[in-house]
């Protein structure tokens, strides 16, 4: 099957001025079958296009859980997506957001050695943090944070100490 990238989404935007709803919303159906693949590319990108879309002011609540799904993915690329996602896409209101515990306290911890194993992976789990943080992810992930905080890599302590002044 051939699916749309974003660039051609956009491009497809752009290039329909008169039916741009109409085609919005087509992509959101070609979307909505992408990200029930079991293939986790076409997930990421299907994903990748609906975090655009959703910039733009449609709603991405239902593709919550396929976030969480992009967001434990062994690919440094597909988790980027992912994290992003769900940094735009969740609030408080958002019913799967408790599965995202154990996968930001697995990134958190994937930093603890000394060298740069984990660190960008580590960073992105912060910034995700940091946007959509509830009142229960921040009593499970408060000690993990803290211990970020006298990590030898100044790029995650400075992305812990900040986070902590939303926690």
């Amino acid at each position: 099957m051939f699916e749309k990238t974003l660039t051609d989404v956009v491009k497809g935007i752009r290039a329909s001025k008169r039916n741009t709803a109409l085609y919005i919303s087509q992509c959101i159906a070609e979307i909505k079958t992408e990200i029930n693949s079991t293939d986790l590319f076409t997930k990421a990108n299907a994903l990748q296009k609906l975090t655009f879309l959703q910039m733009m002011g449609y709603n991405m609540s239902w593709a919550s859980f396929a976030t969480i799904e992009t967001m434990s993915s062994p690919r440094f690329g597909h988790k980027r997506i992912g994290y992003l996602a769900a940094s735009q896409g969740f609030n408080q209101n958002t019913d799967v957001i408790l599965l995202t515990t154990n996968t930001l306290k697995k990134e958190l911890r994937g930093a603890v050695g000394g060298g740069m194993s984990g660190v960008y992976e580590a960073g992105l789990a912060i910034n995700c943090l940091s946007n959509i943080v509830t009142e229960d992810l921040a009593r499970e992930l408060l000690p993990d944070l803290t211990n970020l905080t006298s990590h030898p890599q100044p790029y995650l302590r400075k992305k812990a100490l900040l986070c902590l002044f939303k926690l």
